[in-house]
Parts: structure tokens; sequence; C-alpha cells
């Protein structure tokens, strides 16, 4: 996984301006080790781990792997037991608009000076390995990985979630040993790294369950399922099987969110209203529920009812199905890959009716461009293919807007305010509503422009 730098707010002329200045130099050198690229192993992890002290034996974690829905899982997870008034870190990847968003503690990003010092201290300790320990340079996300587990430790959580980063025997997180893991729903993605089949995926996937340790698995593909229910017999793990433990029935969506009943083998709950919408929302609810109750069960924490629906009901999640407006609706979405690509265009359909709608698709080169364009193009009316700003890796839009032309959607390339402004154009003219997708890194871009306040919504009302 390669990220990029945060976008830096400006800031008054204060004494603050000089240490935001610094932390976006150190950030700069952090985002760097990209260049290190993707290194297998855990020797690096644990040796830096080592050095500070092993801030992960500090508190208990939820480990979460999965190549769709993984970070809608950890965001469900952290908002139920921090609303059952558990002081709960939550470490994702990667960030939309800025670093701290990865590192949370109740719920709040990491501030600036806590960054800062996380950085300081890892950036010394890893140094020191690389001059005495004889070992290679560490990543990026080992690195970052260091930092949330230091950043839980000094603020004291109680309960870690932590989102794998790629696949996760040998992602830098496989370091806890959780209360519970969960595997979400497995198909091909970063096939270079992982392995060019759904098993050989799979497995590296189910490399976080843990000996004799809970696992929930969220897995709908039947081979990848298999190599889960192998893994955990293997290694003795009691496995919980997410659609078989968990009823969630949906009575009513709409662009506020989807009203469901959800039933367990130990409770009933009163109908919620989930703000994440989406068919596949369904899915990764229920691998919540089952991973939170795992986890409450081995760490003897209380889960009542109030707290289960409070927590879904008051999740946040940005880019996933996010409504930015609403006339004409304008959706956020994250997919970038056609197993992904396929969950949204369904939902899409499902909300929108008969609204024809249009799309704005930024895609990195590294992905599978042609499989999302077939996934999303009977979803589609309209499209225009913007690029990715900042990615080395980015697609030219040319190449996007070829791949939907061949599949008989009207394409054209366009910057992203261009492309802004004649999708919403276009949507008020024909009725229809708008869809932006493709890449987290561009859903950053549009969550940051709509931060702070250019011209590119002011065609569109921001919903509350």
């Amino acid at each position: 996984m390669v990220d990029r730098p945060q976008r830096v707010a400006s800031a008054p002329a204060s004494a603050a301006a000089p240490a935001r200045a610094d932390l976006a130099l150190s950030l700069e050198a952090l985002f760097r080790r990209t260049t290190h690229g993707i290194r297998p192993g855990l020797d690096v992890i644990r040796a830096l781990l080592d050095r500070l002290g092993r801030p992960e034996r500090a508190w208990p974690a939820i480990h979460v792997a999965g190549t769709n829905g993984k970070g809608s899982v950890c965001a469900m997870i952290e908002s139920v037991f921090r609303a059952a008034g558990v002081r709960t870190g939550l470490y994702t990847s990667p960030h939309l608009v800025r670093f701290n968003e990865r590192l949370r503690v109740g719920g709040r990003p990491a501030s600036d000076a806590a960054v800062a010092a996380l950085l300081a201290d890892a950036e010394r300790e890893a140094s020191a390995l690389e001059r005495e320990g004889g070992l290679r340079p560490a990543t990026f996300f080992e690195l970052t990985t260091a930092m949330a587990f230091e950043h839980f430790r000094r603020e004291g959580v109680a309960l870690g979630v932590i989102e794998t980063g790629m696949g996760g025997r040998w992602d830098a997180t496989n370091v806890v040993v959780p209360l519970v893991a969960a595997v979400c729903d497995v198909d091909l993605d970063h096939a270079d790294y992982l392995g060019d089949s759904i098993e050989k995926i799979a497995a590296e996937k189910c490399g976080i369950l843990q000996r004799g340790r809970p696992a929930v698995c969220g897995i709908e593909n039947p081979a990848a399922r298999a190599v889960f229910r192998e893994t955990a017999a293997a290694l003795g793990a009691p496995a919980a099987y997410a659609d078989e433990e968990v009823s969630v029935r949906r009575t009513r969506q709409d662009w506020d969110g989807q009203r469901l009943s959800i039933e367990t083998p130990v409770r009933r709950l009163p109908p919620l209203t989930l703000p994440l919408l989406g068919d596949h929302q369904l899915r990764n609810v229920a691998v919540a529920v089952a991973a939170v109750e795992a986890a409450a069960s081995a760490a003897d924490i209380a889960m009542p009812d109030a707290a289960m629906v409070q927590g879904l009901e008051r999740v946040r999640w940005p880019a996933r199905m996010q409504v930015l407006a609403r006339d004409p609706v304008v959706l956020l979405d994250g997919a970038h890959n056609p197993h992904a690509a396929r969950a949204l265009a369904r939902s899409v359909r499902a909300l929108s009716g008969r609204q024809p709608v249009a799309w704005i698709v930024g895609m990195l080169a590294d992905k599978d461009a042609a499989g999302f364009v077939d996934a999303i193009a009977p979803a589609a009316r309209r499209l225009w293919a913007v690029p990715v700003h900042g990615e080395r890796r980015a697609r030219a839009p040319e190449e996007l807007a070829a791949l939907a032309a061949a599949r008989e959607v009207s394409s054209s390339a366009a910057d992203l305010d261009s492309a802004w402004d004649a999708a919403l154009a276009w949507a008020r003219a024909e009725g229809g509503i708008v869809c932006v997708a493709g890449s987290l890194f561009l859903a950053g871009e549009v969550l940051g422009r709509k931060n702070e306040g250019i011209r590119l919504f002011e065609n569109g009302r921001p919903a509350a």
C-alpha cells in the first residue's frame, strides 16, 4: 500500500504555525519511506516495537482483515465499544485528508503535537535499528503502525481496533495477539503481493487468526470461506460465521440510512438506523456485531443493547456511500476494485430507482480499471474520468474515458472542478444523481476541497 502526504491546512500566523510547518516536514520525510515499498516480514516491526517497550501489549485488540469492508467493520466495532463507555483506539489506513485520521482515541484523531512526538520517537528508534541491528529500513506502514500502538499506550486505551493495511499474515499489524480476529469478504486485489488466486489471498488474510483465539468469518466466497474454516480448525480457533450467527433484516433504506432489525443468539436489538448505506453494509454490520459480542465475552465487558444501538446509529465512516449533497444527490465512495464497484453499483441502483446516474471516476494505474468500469457500466448513463492528483501511480483520465466509451457509456476526460460542475448540471437537467468513486485518494481530495470551501462545492448543498 502506498499513501500520500496529508493536506496541511493553512493556519493564522501564531506560535502554532512553525510547529505545523515542522510537522509537515517530518511527515514528508515519513512519506518518503514509501519508496521502500511493501516488504513482507515482521522482524523489523517487532524490533521497532521492542525498542519502544512493546506498546501493543498494553491494551487488548480486535484485529480485522479482508479485501473490502474491513474499514467499515472497524468503525462500527469502535463506535459500539465507545458507546459502552470503553476508551477505544482505532487504527485504519489510508487517511482521507490528514494523516492524524489514522490514529484515533475516543473517536478523535491524534493532535498535531501527539503525531509530532510519536513520529520523532519512532524515527529515532528506527534509525538506531538501522545502525545497530543490521535490519533493513522500516517502511512507511511499519513506522506508522508503531506510532499508532505507542499512541494507544500513552493515551491509556482499554481496547484497540486494528485494521490490517494489506493482506494479514505479514502485515505489520500482525504482531498483536487479539481478543478476536475477524476476516471480511475476500476478492482478488493486490494480487502481485498476495497471490493470484482467491485461495492464496484468503490464506494471507486468514493469517491474522491466532491459536485458540476466537475468529469471526465475514467471507462469502465459497473457496475463501473454506480457507478460513481450515485455518481456524488447524489453530483450534473457535469460529463464528457472521451470516449464521447474526440476523440482519432491513425494513427501509433511503438517503438518510438503513432501518435494521438485528438478532443474535444472545440478544434481539430494537430497530435502529444505520447511517452507512448499501447492501454490503448489511454483511459488514453482521461481522461487526459478531466481533463485538465475541470480544465483549472474551474481555468480560458489559455490552448492553442500548450501547449496541447507539454505537451503530452514531458510526461515521466517510467516503463510503457518503451523501455530500442532496439537490441533486451526490455520493462519494472509495470503491477501487471490481468487487467493491459491483456492491456500490447495486446499492446505487437500489437507492436511485429510475433516476439516471452520472459517475466521476479517478483511479490508480495498478487497479483493475476495466473490471471496475465493467461493474459500474450497467448503472452509468454518463461518466467523467478525472486525474488523481499527487499520485505517481494515477491512471490517465483518457484511458478511463476510453474504457467507458467501449462499454457504450457516454464519457469524457476532465479535471475535477470541470467534471464536478458538468456532472451537477447534467444531474439537474436529467433528474439524476452523481456518484464519485474509483480511489480513496480521489475521495480524500474531494473531502479536502469540501473542507476548504472552494468552488467545487458551491453548486451542491452539503448534507447535514
